[in-house]
């Protein structure tokens, strides 16, 4: 007698990222890990950005607003490792750095009028 095992999809639940790994607690009981090199952005981020995730739909996936990054339950099984070409990596994170700059930059108004910002001295 041969029985036919439905397919079920694999949802996660939980996610843990350290500089060493990506590791997805799956509804089902299972736990899978892979390097965190395998996925640049979550390699390049910081604690905090690799905190701040959100199950895609009933937990099929991942995703990282923060960071653009998605991550499929279906492909971290399959073993697949991120698409994102060298130089898109690249281009990311030159835009990272010109974004974590800005606050550092004058406003267009301070720029206008001439005046920057005052901190104010404490006594």
């Amino acid at each position: 007698m041969s029985t036919l095992a439905s397919p079920t999809k694999a949802a996660a639940r939980r996610v843990r990222v350290t500089d060493q790994s990506l590791t997805f607690e799956l509804a089902d009981g299972r736990v899978v890990s892979v390097p965190t090199t395998w996925y640049p952005r979550l390699a390049e981020a910081s604690p905090r950005e690799r905190r701040a995730w959100v199950l895609i739909g009933s937990g099929v996936g991942i995703h990282w607003p923060e960071l653009d990054e998605d991550i499929s339950v279906e492909g971290l099984l399959r073993g697949e490792r991120s698409g994102e070409s060298r130089s898109s990596l690249r281009s990311w994170c030159v835009s990272r750095r010109r974004t974590a700059n800005k606050a550092l930059q004058p406003t267009r108004r301070a720029l206008r009028t001439g005046t920057s910002p005052r901190i104010a001295a404490r006594g």
